[in-house]
């Protein structure tokens, strides 16, 4: 009896990772004055069944809060601090031992993030790589290395070709930058992160891709790629990444999507309570489904909503302060099931 248990359990455990089943992740940011308790948050994402978490950098607070939850986390290390990372010897150790080592296993760490969406015009861009590496050294060093994996969080500009998504390739000022990032994922079995905003390629060009398509309303095939039919922009940005992944040498490499939303004010009307509605509820359902892209069909698309709250401090147009799923008195905006 025990024997066809284990057996059954086996295949059930087989066909979640076959037909790629995620939970849904959501972002917490910090940009606000008006936010819960770090604690009180914790005890949210617990309530809502959230069962992973991204932060933007390794908040102790938050990290002690997080000290035997069952929440996976992906943290960053913050762009400003990449090049001491690349260029010092100690400091890759000194942060893995005082944000990674001291909280392990209490804490679930899941993805170190070396910078998020740092542009190939800025200074920092050359050392990502670097830092990378040394990050990567210094989990081996504290034997972590086959726990969490390293990566960086990619915005979806670094493409010069995205449509038709098999046609997905790097620009050349990318290539540099993302070949030797590529190398490492490979080498490391780890995914790409990549930040997916269907809002922004809709208001970008509103007289080619229509709302349907970006919000995963459309009920006909919208983009045809060859034997590929794209009915959600989403996956579009996703495959034509993988194909750009392809061409230099990534072919095995995951793409996780390390941020996705929509905001409900700021620029109407296509920033809406009804259309971020719809966007976060169609979102978790596609990613819930385990279906993948056309290009990946049964591939889990590990997925990570922004974000937790409406962030009144955050800077940029108005619209980056309303991609909250919770308003900061923790209400639920769209009554969202996330698990």
């Amino acid at each position: 009896m025990m024997t066809t248990i284990l057996t059954l359990l086996g295949l059930f455990l087989v066909s979640l990772k076959i037909t790629g089943v995620q939970s849904i992740g959501v972002c917490y940011g910090l940009n606000g004055n008006k936010l819960p308790s770090k604690q009180d948050v914790i005890n949210l994402y617990n309530r809502y069944g959230i069962q992973r978490m991204r932060i933007y950098g390794p908040d102790h607070e938050v990290l002690n809060a997080l000290r035997g939850t069952n929440i996976e986390l992906l943290v960053d290390v913050a762009n400003e601090d990449i090049p001491s990372i690349a260029t010092n010897p100690s400091a890759a150790a000194n942060w893995v031992q005082n944000n990674i080592k001291n909280y392990s296993p209490a804490v679930k760490f899941r993805y170190i993030a070396v910078g998020n969406e740092v542009p190939l015009s800025s200074s920092i861009a050359q050392y990502v790589g670097p830092a990378m590496e040394r990050i990567q050294s210094a989990l081996a060093s504290a034997g972590l290395q086959n726990q969490i994996k390293v990566s960086t969080s990619i915005a979806a500009n670094l493409l010069s070709v995205s449509s038709p998504p098999s046609q997905g390739s790097f620009s050349n000022e990318a290539k540099r930058f993302i070949k030797p990032i590529i190398n490492l994922l490979v080498q490391n079995n780890a995914p790409l992160l990549v930040n997916v905003y269907p809002y922004f390629s809709y208001i970008g060009d509103p007289v080619n891709i229509h709302l349907d398509y970006a919000l995963f309303t459309s009920q006909r095939i919208v983009v045809q790629d060859g034997s590929f039919g794209y009915r959600n922009i989403f996956d579009a940005i996703l495959d034509a990444h993988y194909s750009a992944l392809e061409k230099e040498g990534g072919s095995n490499v995951n793409i996780v999507v390390s941020e996705t939303g929509w905001p409900s004010d700021g620029n109407p009307p296509a920033a809406s309570s009804g259309n971020a509605g719809t966007y976060y509820r169609n979102v978790i359902s596609h990613v819930k489904s385990g279906q993948g892209t056309p290009r990946r069909p049964g591939t889990g698309i590990e997925t990570y909503l922004f974000a937790m709250f409406d962030e009144n401090q955050k800077p940029g147009a108005e619209t980056e302060r309303h991609f909250g799923l919770f308003f900061p008195n923790q209400q639920s905006k769209y009554g969202i099931s996330f698990n």
